[in-house]
């Protein structure tokens, strides 16, 4: 009888890796619970095979489950979980570049420009003679007006009410 503990024990440990394991491409929390329950029902059938045996598989769980998730979060990028550190994939940043002018339409990040129609919120700004269309954060900018680019996301330049590019001279000019 004391050897089914081992192998009830040791079996419940590796359906709860492998719900872990699922977790990982399927967020759904339900899992997660199934594969904490496996798992800790698990080390519990260890413990009663053997003290030492049930200590070595809860020290194990306890090390090998942190440095496995994060090992299985570096390597695997895609999965949904992976999504939460915020960090871009590498082919986010690839599409970003893609885009055509993308570069250009980031260098205009900081700059003064006029309104050429009216932004409510969306419509045509003019950088130094270039036409971008453009959208507010929600503010209606009447046309001739001054903005400033603050973000660009995608293909849309973001634009926020300035007073006029005599206040930014400053702020690009370089003291010596």
């Amino acid at each position: 009888m004391e050897q089914a503990f081992l192998t009830f024990g040791l079996c419940l440990i590796g359906l709860g890796l492998l719900l872990l394991l699922g977790e990982l491409f399927v967020t759904s929390g339900i899992l997660l619970v199934l594969a904490i329950a496996s798992l800790a029902v698990g080390v519990v059938f260890l413990f009663k095979y053997d003290t030492m045996i049930g200590i070595y598989g809860l020290v194990g769980l306890l090390v090998g489950l942190p440095t496995g998730g994060y090992l299985i979060l570096r390597l695997l990028p895609g999965t949904p979980l992976s999504r939460l550190r915020g960090v871009p994939d590498e082919e986010e940043e690839d599409v970003a570049e893609s885009i055509p002018n993308q570069r250009e339409l980031l260098a205009l990040k900081g700059r003064v420009g006029k309104a050429l129609t009216a932004l409510r919120p969306s419509g045509m700004v003019d950088f130094q003679g270039r036409r971008v269309d453009s959208i507010t954060e929600g503010i209606m900018v009447e046309p001739g007006c001054w903005v400033r680019c603050i973000d660009v996301r995608g293909n849309v330049v973001v634009v926020r009410p300035a007073d006029g590019p005599e206040s930014f001279q400053l702020e690009s000019t370089t003291l010596n």
